[in-house]
Parts: structure tokens; C-alpha cells; sequence
């Protein structure tokens, strides 16, 4: 006969232990054990004691698993943002005029801990990132299942007279496209130069088979001036964050 363990002891004993062995291993032990794993209030609860909020009270999520999943493992998918490290983590596709090159940003960005930025030179650079989410720790029974928001962000700024490109792709496991955001060309002036701009895009109901976030952007000036006159980039970011956060 099977031991019966009460209720209220069960969830604070899985309240202890990895989120992860609760959902892989204790949901699949028994019933008893499957409910309690299941339920709102547990998840609710774990939310609770990690410090997970909701931003507006009135928003409740639909599924508090996900949401704490979601929150546990969010946080920026791009390696250096910021060129903080040089170029390291960028793949250079084109590395035009004088190339890329990290500098001090001329203005100051809303986020006051950026203090460097990549820019670019009088011919075309541009540079891209592949993100593997397995690799991230977003299993594909994961994607498939919770299709969590995509968040893309890129703070971008001219210093003369430039052009500035972005594309982003989602990508099967064959590397084929399953939902891509390109927006147009921007042609940016010089009388812009101190004002940092954000392009944001998310993606969202893309459906399964998501395993890669192809990431690529660039520029040029279109004065031609020998040196770094171009269009200037940092924090650029990708991030898989729940609906209540987009």
C-alpha cells in the first residue's frame, strides 16, 4: 500500500528541491505526487519565495509555471553587448572601410552602466550572433510547449550622416526561417548625433520548432570620411521573457 504523505508536507518538501526534479522526476512518481506538482498554488508560491513579481498585480499569468520558468531563466542571450570585450562572441561578416571599433559612446545612454559602443566605418560593417536555445537552456519540448515572447532590443545612434540595418530570424533546427523581422533601411542624419534610439521587436505565437535566434545588424556613413563615423551600436539584446513582460 502506498504511503500517504499530507498535502502541505509534500509541497514544502518540493518547495526545497530543484524546480527541475520537481517537474522530471516527483510529478511522475504518482498521483499524489503529479497533483501537487501540478498545482497553481506550488508554482504560485515558488514565484513567491524567488522573488519572482508580477509588474502589474492586475495581470495574473495564465500558466504560473511558465512564468516562473520564464523568470528563472531570463537574462540577455547576446555575448558582449556592449563591447565591453572587444569584439569576442560577434561573428564580423563585413568589416568595411577602417573595420569596427569599440569607443566611449559620444552621448550618454539611458542606462547610465553603458559605457562603451561598437561603430562603425565608411564602407559596410556589419556583424551577427547564432544563438543555440538548447544550448541556453531552453529544451525543444520547452520551446514547443510554452512558446515563450522572443524580446529583441538594439539601441543604435549616428554620429554623421549614416544608414543603419537589422535583421532578426528564427530558425529551425535545419536552419531553415520560421518567422523574421527586417525592418527597412533607416538613412540617419548627423543633427541626430547625441540621441540614443531603441529598436525593439517581439516575437510572439511563432509556433514549434524553434531552436535557433539568428541575430545580425550594421551600417556605414555616408560621408566617407576615413575613420569611425558611422552608425554606433550597444546592449543590444535577446531575451525570452513571459507574456506579462512584453
Amino acid at each position: 500500500m502506498a504511503f500517504h504523505i499530507p498535502v502541505d508536507i509534500l509541497e514544502e518538501v518540493f518547495l526545497n528541491l530543484p524546480a527541475h526534479l520537481v517537474v522530471s522526476v516527483c510529478r511522475l512518481v504518482c498521483s499524489q505526487w503529479k497533483d501537487v506538482a501540478d498545482t497553481e498554488s506550488f508554482w504560485r508560491e515558488r514565484c513567491r519565495r524567488n522573488g519572482y513579481h508580477l509588474r502589474e498585480s492586475s495581470k495574473v499569468p495564465s500558466d504560473w509555471r511558465l512564468f516562473y520558468f520564464i523568470c528563472k531563466k531570463r537574462r540577455n542571450l547576446i555575448k558582449n553587448p556592449r563591447g565591453e570585450d572587444e569584439l569576442q562572441g560577434w561573428k564580423i561578416i563585413r568589416n568595411g572601410g577602417d573595420g569596427w571599433r569599440i569607443e566611449r559612446p559620444m552621448a550618454p545612454h539611458p542606462n547610465t552602466e553603458v559605457q562603451t559602443n561598437f561603430v562603425t566605418s565608411f564602407s559596410m560593417c556589419s556583424k551577427s550572433q547564432l544563438i543555440d536555445l538548447e544550448e541556453e537552456g531552453y529544451s525543444q519540448a520547452f520551446m514547443d510547449e510554452f512558446q515563450p515572447h522572443i524580446r529583441v532590443s538594439d539601441w543604435y545612434a549616428p554620429r554623421c550622416d549614416c544608414i543603419y540595418n537589422m535583421s532578426v530570424k528564427l530558425l529551425h533546427s535545419n536552419r531553415g526561417v520560421i518567422q523574421e523581422f527586417t525592418p527597412d533601411t533607416l538613412y540617419l542624419l548627423e543633427q541626430d548625433n547625441q540621441t540614443w534610439k531603441q529598436m525593439i521587436h517581439v516575437f510572439k505565437d511563432y509556433g514549434p520548432g524553434v531552436r535557433y535566434v539568428y541575430f545580425e545588424h550594421g551600417g556605414k556613413d555616408l560621408v566617407f570620411w576615413a575613420g569611425w563615423y558611422g552608425i554606433r551600436f550597444t546592449e543590444t539584446c535577446i531575451e525570452l521573457c513571459s507574456t506579462l513582460d512584453t
